[in-house]
C-alpha cells in the first residue's frame, strides 16, 4: 500500500485547489481569424442561385411546396422591406460572403465565454455564447441571427440556435419558419473550418435537413463594410407583392427539363435525400445530353457560362 507523507498531502490539497483555473481540454482549438468560402460543396445552388422550383435534396412537406411555388424572384427588387434584409444566421452559412470570428476571453480563467461572427453581406453580426446561459423563453423577440449557445465536445463546437425569424432555406423561396432550429458542428483542421448545420423545422420540413460548408483560413484578408441603400426597383405600386396564385407559375417544369430529370424529382421532400432514390428515376445517358446549365463546368470555383 502506498503511504503518502505530509509533504505530499498537502501537495495534493494545492494541485486540486489549483485545478478548477486550468482550461477545458475542448478549448484548445481557436475558431478565430478571417475566413473565406470555399464552394465546392453545392457551388450552383451557393454562388449563381438555385434554380426556381428545385427543390431536390429537400425534406419539405407540402406547406413549403406551396410557399415555394408562389415565389417570385420580382418580390426582392419590388418590396422595399426586402432588398436590405440580411441573411439569417442559418443561411448566413450558405451565402456569398467572407467571415470573420472574434472571442471574449475571461481574463480570470482564461476561457472562452463568446464567439462573435461577423459576415460581410450587410454586415451581419452575432454571438454564440459559451457561459451556459440558458435559452429565452419561446415568446421572447426574434432576430436574423437568433440566440446561440455553445458547448465543447472535444475540439468540437456545438452551437444550437433558436430565435430566428422566418426566412428560406434554399434562395429560391422555400421558407424556413421561425419554429425551426439550427445546430452547428464546428470543426477546424489546419487551416480549414467545416461547419455541419442541422436545421429542424416542425412547421416546413418532415426530417432534419443536414448540410455542410467549408471556409480557408485567409491572414491577409480586411473584411469592409457592405451598406445597402433601398431603392424603387421595378416600381409596381404601393403594397404590391409579386407572386403566383397555385397553380399559375409558368416556370416550376424549367428546372426539370433543364437537367433533363423527371419533374417529380424536383419536387423535393425526403425520400430524394437518399441515394437510394437514383434508382427510382429513368433518368439515362441520353437525357442526360439535355442538360443546358451547370453541368459539367463547375468545379467549386465558378467559370460557368449559361447557354
Amino acid at each position: 500500500m502506498t503511504r503518502f507523507s505530509r509533504t505530499d498531502i498537502i501537495g495534493l490539497a494545492v494541485l486540486a485547489l489549483m485545478l478548477p483555473a486550468i482550461p477545458a481540454f475542448g478549448q484548445g482549438i481557436d475558431f478565430t481569424g478571417q475566413w473565406v468560402p470555399v464552394y465546392h460543396e453545392d457551388g450552383p445552388e451557393r454562388i449563381p442561385g438555385p434554380e426556381l422550383a428545385d427543390y431536390a435534396g429537400l425534406p419539405i412537406n407540402d406547406a413549403a411546396r406551396l410557399r415555394a411555388d408562389s415565389y417570385d424572384a420580382n418580390r426582392i427588387s419590388a418590396v422595399m422591406e426586402y432588398q436590405c434584409r440580411p441573411h439569417a444566421a442559418d443561411y448566413n452559412l450558405r451565402g456569398l460572403a467572407n467571415l470573420r470570428i472574434t472571442s471574449d476571453i475571461d481574463p480570470l480563467t482564461q476561457r472562452v465565454t463568446a464567439i462573435h461572427t461577423r459576415i460581410n453581406f450587410h454586415d451581419a453580426e452575432r454571438t454564440i455564447y459559451l457561459d451556459s446561459r440558458p435559452h429565452p423563453p419561446a415568446e421572447a423577440p426574434h432576430s436574423w441571427g437568433g440566440f446561440s449557445t455553445g458547448v465543447w465536445n472535444g475540439n468540437m463546437l456545438t452551437i444550437t440556435t433558436t430565435h430566428l425569424k422566418p426566412y428560406y432555406i434554399r434562395r429560391n423561396g422555400v421558407p424556413a419558419s421561425d419554429k425551426r432550429t439550427l445546430t452547428e458542428h464546428w470543426v477546424r483542421h489546419g487551416d480549414f473550418l467545416t461547419i455541419v448545420s442541422i436545421i429542424d423545422d416542425p412547421a416546413f420540413l418532415t426530417e432534419r435537413l443536414v448540410r455542410s460548408q467549408s471556409w480557408a483560413l485567409d491572414p491577409g484578408q480586411r473584411m469592409g463594410t457592405n451598406w445597402c441603400e433601398y431603392a424603387p426597383e421595378l416600381p409596381l405600386g404601393e403594397g404590391v407583392v409579386p407572386h403566383w396564385l397555385p397553380g399559375a407559375n409558368p416556370y416550376l417544369e424549367e428546372f426539370s427539363e433543364w437537367y433533363g430529370l423527371p419533374f417529380e424529382a424536383s419536387r423535393g421532400g425526403a425520400e430524394t435525400m437518399y441515394p437510394e432514390y437514383r434508382q427510382k428515376l429513368k433518368q439515362t445517358f441520353s437525357t442526360l445530353d439535355r442538360c443546358q446549365r451547370y453541368c459539367t463546368c463547375f468545379n467549386g470555383t465558378g467559370g460557368c457560362n449559361l447557354r
